[in-house]
């Protein structure tokens, strides 16, 4: 058996994992690649998953990452089953016709940009179309409910604990009369998560591809996030200015509703300032999780059925038009908008970060993972601008990132989970996740539990027997993209402008630390003199 690893590896978008035996091809996932200019290239080079080749796909959840190419796939020829849960189902509908029409819209400006200068017009990566002819391929399974959708392949769908719907997958697959496990953890969620059930136990498999999102270090308390929210919107009410928070339109956002609640009841947030859910996609998704509610956790089911609902408040507005949206930051006054998208590089927020991240009053609240190359992670990285709609925009607002609220497990909630697996010769694949938060994961578990780890490359294809890899076979020409010049200039441009901060303390600073900072100073120097003449 051979898996090929199409995306999230050495990154965190673009899961997807095709697996080859003798008689079948299929995959976990199908997830759009994210990021900077050259990484969201891939999604465009389709014709290496031989789309027309793949039997069907087992979808673990429904964010982008992990289902947003699906269109493209069927666009390119594949027509054969989409397994995943009930939930997934529903949230696929609107979160790839949403995909879809970003994609059009983004195609129509980008045409008008070119024709202005005698260039062809863009086409969409796929369109509504192609999101409309996805939804009769998908087929919904339970969890907990094994089935085979051929007689030598077994596959069961568990809790993930994730977001709604989102399931880890295990999967027999017999080859000459010899069965071999897989476990596909997808996003494994936190055990004390608001709404979702903790991640379902494991306890067997030969081979363990494990999400490492946060690998490197663990989330702060619940209690504690939820008190530096509390904090962000007391200092900007307190100012009269507006708290911004991106947030991914499922889970997140809904996750945000319920904290929300929380601090109402606990009297720490404002009757009199208003609160904006400030995305469609959102809202739509919000009517999914009530309509699910058999996917909740415990505690919220015992809530609804005192008739309490924690996704409501009496402040709270919908904004579905987008002069309803462009209202929220022409009334004066505190507020809290919840807009999309989380990571602040797209959608409705990126006009709410143009028109409050210069107030010094203003609060912006990251409560979710920031990708390398968005703006997102630009903000939480320190800059002190950042560039929105061809402006460039100062960084004034107070910043906070609650990681806290995170749907994936920190990095000892991660031990905690693989502490119960009692096959001891199982060898781990960690996927999703940034390579230097492998890495750290990496030596913990094989210093804690002693199991083997791998961390693959971009299009690996590694070649599977029980108990062994047989072979890796790795193109490092292609795992690496091409250099986005833009954010390796601004990522520079940002390191050197906090290394001059640290300038006026030298006189109070030992000789040595004042050496090291004018080394380091004058190899950025050096870098960036490079830099402007390789361009």
């Amino acid at each position: 058996m051979k898996i090929k690893f199409m995306g999230a590896a050495r990154t965190v978008t673009g899961s997807c994992y095709i697996l080859e035996t003798g008689s079948h091809r299929f995959a976990v996932d199908c997830g759009m690649h994210q990021g900077n200019a050259e990484i969201e290239k891939r999604n465009w080079d389709v014709g290496i998953y031989e789309p027309e080749n793949i039997d069907f796909f087992l979808i673990t959840h429904a964010h982008i990452d992990h289902s947003g190419l699906l269109p493209r796939m069927v666009q390119k020829g594949f027509k054969g089953a989409i397994y995943t849960t009930a939930p997934t189902r529903d949230l696929l509908e609107i979160l790839l016709l949403d995909s879809a029409h970003i994609q059009e819209m983004e195609a129509q400006w980008k045409s008008k940009k070119h024709l202005r200068s005698g260039e062809k017009n863009v086409k969409p990566l796929y369109t509504q179309r192609d999101a409309q002819a996805t939804l009769p391929l998908i087929k919904v399974i339970s969890n907990g409910e094994i089935f085979k959708p051929f007689p030598d392949v077994e596959i069961n769908f568990k809790d993930a604990g994730h977001i709604l719907g989102a399931s880890l997958i295990e999967l027999t697959v017999e080859e000459n009369g010899i069965p071999t496990k897989l476990v596909f953890t997808g996003d494994i969620g936190r055990p004390a998560q608001l709404l979702m059930e903790a991640p379902s136990i494991v306890e067997t498999a030969d081979f363990l591809f494990l999400d490492s999102t946060y690998g490197n270090r663990d989330h702060k308390d619940e209690d504690d996030s939820l008190n530096e929210l509390a904090e962000a919107i007391a200092y900007s009410y307190g100012n009269k200015e507006k708290v911004v928070i991106p947030a991914f339109a499922v889970e997140r956002t809904q996750e945000m509703m319920y904290s929300l609640y929380l601090l109402t009841k606990d009297g720490r947030l404002p009757p009199d300032m208003p609160v904006y859910l400030d995305s469609p996609l959102a809202i739509r998704a919000t009517e999914i999780f009530r309509r699910h509610t058999a996917y909740l956790d415990e505690e919220t089911r015992e809530l609804i059925k005192k008739g309490e609902d924690p996704l409501y408040l009496p402040q709270m507005h919908f904004t579905q038009t987008t002069e309803q949206s462009m209202a929220i930051n022409n009334s004066p006054g505190p507020a809290i908008i919840i807009s999309a998208s989380g990571m602040a590089d797209a959608g409705r927020i990126k006009h709410h970060l143009r028109h409050n991240i210069w107030r010094e009053g203003a609060s912006i609240v990251f409560v979710g993972f920031q990708a390398q190359g968005t703006t997102g992670r630009k903000i939480v990285d320190g800059a002190k601008k950042i560039r929105l709609f061809n402006e460039e925009i100062a960084v004034k607002a107070r910043v906070y990132t609650i990681n806290g609220f995170s749907a994936h497990a920190g990095q000892s909630q991660l031990l905690e989970w693989l502490s119960h697996f009692q096959t001891r010769d199982m060898q781990i694949f960690l996927v999703h996740g940034e390579y230097s938060a492998q890495q750290v994961l990496a030596a913990k578990i094989k210093e804690q539990f002693g199991f083997k780890v791998l961390i693959p490359e971009y299009l690996e294809e590694t070649t599977l027997k029980p108990g062994k890899v047989l072979a890796r076979v790795e193109y490092p020409e292609k795992a690496v993209p091409r250099i986005d010049w833009n954010y390796i200039m601004e990522d520079i441009g940002l390191r050197f402008d906090r290394l001059k901060e640290r300038r006026p303390s030298l006189e109070s600073k030992p000789w040595v630390e004042q050496t090291e900072l004018r080394d380091r100073l004058l190899e950025l120097n050096r870098i960036l003199t490079e830099i402007n003449s390789e361009i």
